[in-house]
């Protein structure tokens, strides 16, 4: 056997053979073809969008290409045609129809070098033929100020504006080589989230967007499917409560208190965003401010947005670019008030309760009942509710967020009324309210109309304040008309007295509870109506009738023959005292009086410890 120990010679032929191999194997790599042009495409991190809004914005989708031989110098660089397909309805803004205000644009412009195509076709560019290709940044010598934005245009179904898809047309994109990478950005995608909704179970509903790219050459796309959001529900909505009584001051409530609370609660942290980064609660009418980094975060409103007039123009062929991103609000908070007692006012705080946190929304004065319209008010201090037939709203803009933080934004509501129970005002009845997101809009595609965002209304209306009848409700625990005896009761309206006090009247309704000799007890009976200083006489036996002041027995009140139990009597006057008078027949043998118990808080110095019946009258220490 020869080893190479011994056999010196062979070792280096055999050493110089391996090398010129690898030398070889190197030179076939030097000149063998360039990696395919392709692109491998993400979305980031998909925000958080709410399932109430009709224009939410997406997540942006970028490109990443490498690869591919740059165009030749002097040669026009090849036109690729891009579109987005998404699984909703597309909501961006029309501008000139069928333009929008989404955008592409090619290796992530500066503000400084931001330059929009106008042209129908896609603006041309020629080939340097070096890497890395065209410089879409600051020009070349074949490209003095090339265009690297590119306006979206909807692709309309069968309805106009309700497609699914944005496409820009003849985008030249010129290959990188192997040395450098192109990045192509789509943002300003809005999307209608309400279409879709939360979905089911445990996982959220999702955005998704498909992105195709062709043309005069095509780009092969890896993972061409993108999630581009997940839909969640954005909003809380909770109420409190107060109980009034017609004839007093709405100061002094039964139950809750005034003013009522209202709270809108986010359900994520970005579900209440201002409009635009100038937007404070120190300026919440700010002129908007370019937010125009692309792939920053803003946590607004408002998406990728430049000025109109700063943008350099490429082409002849001028569209309406301007307010590309540009939200026309902030998130809008709308109450939604419902049956509302006649003769009551509602007032509302012109701020959430924790303004002075610095974490704000203000109230939009001029604001219409869906929430469109007006500018917030941060000065503003209570302002009324203007209601039409029981109804009315009150929108409130957020002008001031956490987005690291679920935020809670409280309002007051305060309740108002001139007391005249003689005129029945304020009306009895129980009022409501809801609240949503705003602006509300049946605006379900793609629309010219400056509205971003805008919103479904999912309100769910609860109780919010409801107006009592100033009553007395007396209650006789045991009553008789069986085993030889009898029961007489009476209720007096002692309002007209030497005190000053405001009489009142109006009738008693008398309920019986127990039996009739086994039988069901009597169905409610009406008194006549009882004036101050008049009372309601009768027995179980015979019946009876009303005495007003000066007059004898009017009107009538039925027998209850053979009924044993208790009786509550609902007046509806506060003054009203009852007695009752049990004995044999002919009050011969035996007899025994009482007054009736009053069930009510008193009036006077009773707080607000409530009662079963709500009312407030007058106890008399009983």
């Amino acid at each position: 056997m020869v080893t190479f120990r011994k056999s010196p010679l062979l070792l280096l032929a055999m050493t110089a053979m391996m090398a010129a191999g690898m030398m070889a194997a190197v030179a076939n790599a030097q000149v063998g073809p360039p990696p395919a042009f392709q692109c491998v495409a993400n979305a980031g991190v998909p925000p958080l969008v709410r399932s109430e809004g009709l224009a939410e914005l997406v997540g942006d989708i970028v490109l990443n290409c490498t690869g591919g031989t740059p165009t030749a110098n002097g040669v026009q660089v090849p036109k690729v045609n891009f579109r987005v397909f998404l699984n909703t309805t597309v909501t961006s803004r029309l501008l000139d129809s069928p333009w929008n205000e989404a955008l592409l644009m090619i290796d992530e412009p500066d503000p400084a070098n931001q330059r929009l195509c106008q042209m129908d076709d896609g603006c041309t560019l020629w080939g340097v033929g070096a890497e890395p290709g065209v410089d879409y940044i600051n020009g070349d010598f074949n490209n003095d100020e090339p265009p690297n934005v590119w306006q979206g245009r909807a692709v309309f179904g069968n309805t106009p504006g309700a497609g699914n898809t944005i496409e820009w047309l003849g985008v030249p994109v010129d290959p990188p080589g192997t040395q450098a990478v192109r990045i192509i950005r789509i943002t300003n995608i809005r999307a209608n989230a309400a279409e879709k909704g939360v979905g089911g179970g445990l996982i959220p509903s999702q955005l998704i967007a498909f992105i195709s790219a062709t043309g005069t050459t095509s780009i092969p796309i890896n993972n061409p499917q993108q999630i581009v959001a997940f839909v969640q529900d954005g909003l809380d909505f909770s109420g409190g409560f107060a109980s009034f009584l017609q004839c007093e001051d709405p100061d002094n409530p039964t139950s809750g208190s005034n003013p009522i609370g209202v709270t809108f609660s986010e359900r994520f942290a970005t579900a209440f965003l201002v409009r635009n980064q100038a937007t404070t609660s120190a300026t919440p009418n700010a002129t908007p401010q370019d937010q125009n980094v692309p792939g920053a975060i803003y946590n607004t409103e408002t998406g990728f947005y430049s000025g109109f007039s700063g943008w350099t123009i490429v082409g002849s062929q001028t569209h309406n670019a301007d307010p590309a991103g540009l939200a026309s609000q902030g998130t809008r908070l709308v109450a939604h008030f419902s049956n509302i007692p006649a003769g009551v006012d509602l007032y509302v705080s012109g701020t959430n309760n924790l303004f002075a946190a610095g974490h704000a929304a203000c109230i939009v004065p001029g604001a219409d009942s869906n929430g469109w319209g007006g500018t917030p008010d941060c000065a503003a201090g209570e302002t009324q509710v203007v209601l039409s037939g029981g109804a009315g709203t009150a929108t409130w803009e957020v002008v001031d967020a956490n987005p690291v933080a679920v935020e809670d934004f409280g309002f007051s509501v305060r309740v108002d009324y001139t007391a005249n129970t003689q005129a029945g005002i304020p009306a009895l009845g129980t009022g409501s309210v809801g609240g949503s997101y705003g602006p509300i809009s049946d605006l379900t595609a793609a629309t010219s109309a400056d509205i971003q965002p805008r919103f479904i209304d999912d309100s769910t209306a609860e109780d919010l304040l409801t107006i009592n009848s100033c009553a007395t409700n007396l209650l006789w625990p045991f009553v008789t008309n069986q085993a030889g005896f009898d029961t007489g009761l009476v209720i007096s309206n002692t309002s007209m007295d030497p005190f000053g006090t405001a009489t009142q009247e109006g009738p008693c309704e008398i309920y019986y509870f127990g039996n009739s000799n086994g039988g069901d007890p009597p169905a409610m009976d009406t008194t006549p109506t009882i004036s101050g200083g008049g009372y309601a006489i009768w027995t179980l036996s015979s019946g009876g009738g009303v005495k007003q002041w000066g007059q004898g027995l009017t009107g009538s009140i039925a027998a209850a023959p053979g009924f044993e139990g208790y009786v509550i009597a609902h007046c509806l006057f506060q003054y009203a005292h009852g007695y009752g008078f049990i004995s044999d027949l002919g009050a011969s043998r035996l007899s025994q009086g009482y007054l009736a118990l009053i069930l009510d808080q008193p009036i006077w110095g009773g707080g607000n410890g409530g009662s079963r019946t709500n009312s407030k009258s007058e106890p008399l220490n009983q």
